[in-house]
Formats: C-alpha cells, structure tokens, sequence
C-alpha cells in the first residue's frame, strides 16, 4: 500500500522532470552509479538500537531485518551550466513486527496488532534539472542538514535526514551564490519545497482510535535562506532561518474511543502563499497550518595546517517565544573539529547539548478569570515541540523529520500519535577516524525526559545510548565495502537493548552512449 500511494502522488510530479530531462537528451555518455546494499540487524528490544535507526533516512527502524537496498543514480554535473539529475531506490525483504495497541469501541477495549515495514517499498524516485546556480527536483530525494555534520551530529532540528523523504516539489540555489555588489564578502542559499505526506496507510495502521488525532492527505513546505561571509577568508560566520509546515488535509479527533470532530484544512493558492512565512493574519488570529523551524547560527575557523574548527547554534521555534528568542537555552549548542587529514586516526568529532524544556509549561493565565486584577497580560501554556493541536506532529512514517534526539511517535507502543516527550534535555558525541584501513565512528549519548508542556510527568524518563562501527573497503574488490555496527540503549525512554548491524555494499557505474 505504501509504494502504490507513493506512485500515486509521483505519478502526477514526475513528467514535468522527465519533459525537462528529455529536452536536453544528447548523444553524449551517460554515466549512472548504482548500488546495491544488502543490511541485517538483530536486536533485544522492541525497536533498532537508537543510533543504529537514526539519521538513516528511516530505512531501519525495527528489532530485526533482512533487507535489499538497491539504488541508481545521476548526479548533476555542478561544473556545467546545465545539468539534469535522476534516482530512484528500492527497498525489499524481511522485517520484524512491533505489537502496537488499539481501541475497540465494541468490546470497550484495547488489543494489540502487529505492525512493520512493507515487504517492498520506494524509498527514491525523482528527478532533477539545474540552470546555473539554481535547481529543481521533483519526486522524493533523501536530504541532509544544510548545517550540521549528518555523520556524527545528533541530528537538524528542522531537517535532520532521520525520516523517510516526502514527494516534493523543491527549488532553490544548489550552493551558496554570492550577493552582486558584495565583491563575494556576502553570499545566500536558500530553498522553497512544496510537498504532500504520504504515509496515510502508516497513520492508519499504528493509530489507536482513542484520543489525540491524526490528519490525513496534509501537505509540506519547506524553506531556508543563510546568508555566509567569504568561506576563503580563515574566519566565516553562516547565519538564517529555516521554517516547515504542514497544512491542509482531514484531522479526525478522537476522545474516550470516539470521533467527536473533524477538521478540513484549507488548500487554495492563497493557502499556499500564507505558508511561505509564519506569522499573524489579525489579532491573536494565525492562519490555517502548523509551521516551526530554527534560527541557525554557525562560526567556522580554518588554521594555517587546515584544521577547522565549528561553533554552531540552532534555536527551535513554533511560535512568537521561540521567534523571539524568550525560551532559554532551548536549543542545539555544538561544536566541530575536522583534521586536515581523512585518514587521520581521528578525523572528526562533535560535541552537542541539546535542550527542550523551556517553550512553556501546562499553566495558563487570563486577566478575565481573575476580576480586579492588575496583571492584564495573558499566559498560554499546553505547548510541545513537534506537537500540533491539529495537525499531525512533526514526522514521517512516524519518524521525527527534525532531530531525532526526542523520541519519535513510531516508539509509542500504544498506539499514541504524538511526541510523549517533548521537553527533553541532554549531551551527544560523535567521534570519527581511521585505524589500520578501518574507518571507525563512535556515537553516544545521554538524555533525560520530563513529558511535554501540555502533559508533563511526576517522574522523568531517561536514555544512555551508545554505537561504535567500523567500515572496511575490500583493496581487492573495488567497489566493496563491509560495516558492522554494534550499539546499545539503557533505561526507560527507548528501553534496554543490545544490537547489531552488519551491511555489505556494492558500488559500480553503467556507462552507455557515444564518448
């Protein structure tokens, strides 16, 4: 069901792409790498070891699997002045089954069911076409942090490369441009996507048809601009914004096991333009949709030797506080090291403190409820990063779409559609290198939980995580790579696991057409 909604949504997007692609066909070769992975993992939990599911682009999300991962692609050519580009990714074979609970208004009871990935699913079919700086792609391509190390950080607030990618109409610059009159001092990068959720069998599937909510059909937008100083220069400083969205579609509330409302999102041009920014129509009256993002802030030096060092700071937002900078030290606070050497026994390293306990608290006040009075100021409460009193929360196929440090609706055993914990506080690290022609990545982490705004908890939830991997490419095969991972969780927000992941990868290249 999956892949046959996918296709469907792609099948309306993908003949604008292959127009443009067909246009500028040319006798020329044609070079298409491919590869094919095939992955298996066995864990004690319920679910994959924490860092051995995230920032994976939610293709391994369950204790046990055996998959195929095939891939094929064409990279645009950024040294031409046009260029097209294409992918497409499948996935297929087994995987374990998770025991998600449901309401059954006829007995007035709970039962379980099992749930899990589909046999065969796309993970990647688009294309794309660039014109000097800018591009377009349509279809579903997996995406990583503008920002932040995608390898060792925890993972973008906005987005992390965690879930699975929504189909998409994306345009922007393909890097950073420099700003006419600013003699290349000044530079912009930015992006506007337009795209519609396809996971409406996943929300159907693991909802509990007991409270909260699920929307379903909404649709995705995505922006960002950063503005960088010149990145020759030893010192450059990258500052913007990203903000997401998500709008239109069907809520279906339900309280006690019944549905006891619906809401219908809108969806007219005017809709699609109001979404661009978040901000005010009137009064305390906001426009239709659910939007969040970050303020992104980066410093990076680069010594005469070529090591570099990063300072970097993104500071979530899902309203007027968070704009304003007025929860905290709400926020990812890190910093980079890179040596100048890739084989270096430690190459990379990154330390982050992550924070999420300061947007609000469940207490509200109203001058009208006290008369007499002399605080005329209001209070509002109930807020949750991630969470919306409408729409979906910020994820796909349950996975955070932003980082995946808090942990995701897909844990919820009961079947509960939204992030239980929100308001989480805690420390990442990630370490890279290379020992005797093994490349090695250590990541760890502890986190600690006290519920969300709306619904905090008398007791707090914590998570020790930890994986260590190493890679190897086979001298005698070119082509060939082997990765183990070996990784653990301990506590009661992810559980108490033990896991492994071994994965076998092969690359290659088709060429076809006349030199």
């Amino acid at each position: 069901m999956r892949m046959k909604t996918t296709l469907n949504l792609l099948r309306r997007a993908l003949p604008l792409s292959a127009l443009l692609l067909a246009a500028q066909s040319s006798p020329a070769q044609e070079t298409i790498d491919w590869e094919a992975e095939a992955i298996f993992n066995a864990g004690s939990g319920s679910f994959a070891p924490y860092y051995v599911a995230s920032n994976r682009h939610g293709i391994l999300t369950q204790k046990a699997d055996a998959l195929l991962d095939l891939t094929a692609s064409r990279s645009l050519d950024l040294g031409s002045r046009f260029s097209y580009g294409y992918g497409a990714e499948v996935l297929g074979g087994y995987s374990a089954r998770t025991d998600y609970m449901r309401y059954n208004p006829a007995t007035e009871a709970f039962f379980t069911h099992g749930e899990g990935p589909a046999a065969i699913s796309l993970q990647q079919l688009y294309g794309e076409v660039k014109y000097r700086g800018v591009f377009l792609t349509v279809g579903m391509k997996e995406r990583e942090s503008a920002l932040l190390n995608f390898s060792l950080s925890s993972g973008d607030i906005v987005e992390s490369g965690n879930a699975r990618p929504v189909p998409e109409v994306r345009v922007g610059f393909v890097d950073f441009q420099d700003i006419p009159f600013t003699n290349g001092w000044v530079q912009i990068q930015g992006e506007i996507g337009y795209g519609k959720f396809a996971d409406n069998d996943w929300l159907k599937s693991h909802y509990n048809y007991y409270d909260w909510h699920m929307n379903l059909g909404a649709l995705y937008t995505y922006k960002r601009c950063y503005f960088r100083t010149n990145p020759v220069q030893p010192l450059s400083v990258t500052v913007g914004m990203q903000a997401a969205g998500e709008f239109g579609g069907t809520t279906y509330v339900y309280a006690g096991g019944k549905e006891i409302k619906q809401y219908k999102g809108r969806t007219s041009l005017k809709d699609f333009f109001n979404m661009l920014l978040p901000r005010q129509q009137s009064g305390n009256s906001y426009y239709d949709g659910n939007s969040l993002g970050s303020w992104d802030i980066m410093a990076r030096y680069r010594f005469n030797d070529g090591t570099q060092l990063k300072a970097y700071l993104q500071k979530p937002w899902e309203d007027g506080s968070g704009i304003g900078w007025m929860n905290g030290f709400d926020g990812l606070w890190g910093v980079e090291y890179t040596a100048p050497a890739a084989d270096a026994i430690v190459n990379g390293a990154v330390a982050e403190y992550i924070d999420f306990t300061n947007q609000s608290g469940p207490i509200h006040w109203s001058p009208g409820d006290s008369p007499g009075t002399t605080i005329t100021s209001n209070a509002t409460g109930a807020d949750a990063y991630y969470n919306n009193f409408q729409y979906n929360s910020y994820m796909n196929y349950g996975m955070s779409l932003g980082t995946p440090f808090l942990p995701a609706p897909i844990y919820n055993k009961d079947g509960y559609p939204a992030y239980i914990d929100s308001c989480v506080r805690g420390f990442h690290l990630g370490l890279t290198g290379r020992v005797a022609g093994v490349d090695y990545r250590v990541l760890g982490g502890y986190r600690k939980g006290w519920g969300d705004g709306k619904a905090p908890t008398a007791v707090s939830r914590h998570d020790t995580s930890m994986m260590v991997e190493g890679a190897y490419a086979v001298p005698q095969v070119s082509g060939l790579r082997l990765k183990a991972q070996l990784a653990f969780d301990s506590g009661d927000m992810f559980g108490n696991n033990f896991g492994a992941c071994v994965t076998i990868a092969y690359r290659g290249a088709f060429n076809f057409g006349k030199r």
